[in-house]
């Protein structure tokens, strides 16, 4: 049986372009339930926290290494420094933990 690329796309094409079409024709008025306005709101980061999280752990060659550079990074992010030394201060954890470990 011969694959048919051009239907493959088709049907990624048709899936995507209705997942983004139908909130859209199907939601016309504005949301008012509390609890469905503070899911959407949170898709985004959670999304993001989905994609990053496991970066994190496999990025080293330790996975000890990534995470306590992860722990660090929340801890100093709690503590309300700055994005720039929250990203180096991790980068420098695990540099030096990937010398020892």
């Amino acid at each position: 049986m011969k694959h048919n690329i051009y239907i493959y796309i088709l049907v990624m094409f048709a899936v995507t372009y209705l997942i983004r079409v139908l909130p859209l024709t199907l939601i016309r008025k504005e949301i008012k339930n509390k609890t469905i306005r503070s899911f959407l709101y949170y898709v985004p980061y959670v999304t993001l926290a989905v994609m990053t999280f496991p970066a994190i752990m496999e990025a080293t060659n330790s996975p000890l290494a990534g995470l306590a550079a992860l722990i660090v990074g929340i801890i100093l992010a709690w503590c309300g420094r700055s994005l720039f030394q929250v990203a180096v201060l991790s980068c420098v954890v695990v540099f030096v933990l990937e010398l020892f470990l």
